[in-house]
């Protein structure tokens, strides 16, 4: 069974999605940033940089970064269609979306306000009118929600302003497992 150590609302959030996405028999340890739980020598013997997720394998091997435990869980469980198998195009199209929102979407936090912006305002247009980001639902889906999901109540511009990530993020919202990974780690905060 996998084991994913997660924080609640964090980063981990889009690899408990795909989880729940596919399936996936898993268990959970929380460690709530909050109250330091990821600087723990516990934890920090699992993931020395003190960060989430953390996902153990089968195996006993412990995977971290959000886009490696995505690519990891979509390639385990290929029926739930997460990855496109298959499609050179299409897989890296995934690759391209999953480095946008790690380096450039969740990167520009650190800048500021300004940076963020700018950084939707790209995803936006990569968006354009699909209704998924390679225009089938994917992990890159999942990863580009949750830092959407994460970043936007602190923003100042008005609703409008963003209007194919806002109507990626309804229909998020809508997806059964995204509810269900929202409404567990609720009950961690």
């Amino acid at each position: 069974m996998l084991k994913l150590y997660f924080s609640p609302s964090s980063s981990s959030l889009a690899t408990h999605i795909a989880l729940i996405e596919c399936g996936a028999p898993h268990e959970l340890d929380a460690r709530p940033m909050s109250k330091q739980q990821t600087r723990t020598p516990e934890y920090l013997a699992i993931n020395p940089d003190g960060k989430v997720p953390a996902l153990v394998t089968e195996g006993g091997r412990i995977l971290t970064e959000v886009a490696a435990t995505l690519y990891y869980i979509a390639r385990k469980y290929p029926a739930a269609g997460l990855w496109p198998e298959g499609d050179l195009e299409a897989e890296a199209q995934v690759i391209s979306w999953m480095s946008f929102v790690a380096s450039t979407m969740h990167g520009s936090r650190a800048k500021g306000p300004e940076h963020v912006a700018t950084a939707f305002k790209v995803a936006n247009q990569r968006l354009g009118d699909r209704q998924w980001a390679i225009g089938r639902y994917s992990i890159a889906d999942i990863h580009l929600f949750r830092v959407y999901w994460r970043f936007r109540p602190g923003m100042d511009a008005p609703l409008g302003t963003y209007p194919a990530l806002e109507a990626h993020h309804e229909r998020m919202l809508a997806r059964p497992a995204v509810k269900k990974a929202l409404e567990i780690e609720k009950a961690y905060e």
